[in-house]
């Protein structure tokens, strides 16, 4: 496997749960959690990105490490991109990985099976999908869907991403997780490219990369991980994280 840095953006301007990522779950701050988690797949070093010296500070207290980038990006893919050129900016790491500062349930796996799919020279970029299971899912806007062609019993090879229900027809449909894996260079003409047309139809960042002819295959898991995005969200991961042993 590939040399591997995992990087998690953070920030504290989120609209529906300002200052989340330090909101505070079984005694620790939400972005720790997910620090730990990343730790634990042990793929490769795992830092965070963010422009907040007290989300800096609560991870450097907690044995993590973190790099400062700017406020001004207008996504998490930006704001690793960023922190990547300070900390490795001879090009080591071959692979980098963009985990969401606001999973932090995410099965540690799942970053190594995310990571793994590079392990193919024709992919440029993966990404994770659980199958739908609940109906009320399938309709849902909020809810991101992967079109894929199925590869082998559990990795598809993305066609396209979509709020809409798709595709038609009997068989499962995909719920999209918004964790990848960039091969550098793949980083790296990504984030040099202008929004593409689809993106910002389906407001989806992921489509510019497939209008732009990279590969993403995705890596299908058993279930979809909680992502914390409201106060509810919030407490059904404190409930959840307060109950492990």
């Amino acid at each position: 496997m590939a040399s591997v840095l995992v990087l998690i953006p953070a920030r504290m301007h989120s609209t529906r749960l300002p200052g989340k990522p330090l909101a505070v779950i079984a005694g620790e701050p939400m972005i720790v959690h997910v620090w730990r988690r990343a730790v634990a797949s042990n793929i490769g070093p795992v830092w965070v990105a963010t422009d907040s010296a007290a989300i800096a500070e609560a991870v450097d207290k907690s044995g993590g490490r973190a790099v400062m980038t700017r406020a001004d990006h207008a996504s998490g893919t930006d704001r690793i991109s960023e922190a990547l050129q300070t900390i490795d900016p001879d090009g080591s790491a071959e692979v980098v990985v963009n985990m969401q500062g606001d999973l932090p349930t995410l099965e540690p796996a799942s970053l190594g099976a995310c990571a793994a799919l590079l392990r193919d020279p024709a992919v440029d970029i993966g990404t994770l999908a659980a199958e739908i299971r609940d109906a009320a899912e399938r309709d849902d806007p909020n809810v991101v869907k992967v079109v894929g062609t199925p590869l082998a019993p559990s990795r598809l090879r993305a066609l396209y991403f979509t709020r809409a229900t798709a595709p038609a027809g009997p068989g499962p449909l995909y719920h999209h997780i918004g964790l990848y894996a960039f091969r550098r260079a793949a980083l790296e003409r990504f984030v040099a490219l202008p929004p593409s047309p689809l993106e910002q139809r389906e407001k989806l960042e992921q489509l510019r990369a497939i209008e732009a002819g990279l590969r993403i295959d995705v890596a299908v898991i058993e279930a979809v991980p909680l992502g914390v995005d409201t106060p509810k969200d919030l407490e059904r991961a404190r409930a959840m994280l307060t109950s492990r042993p």
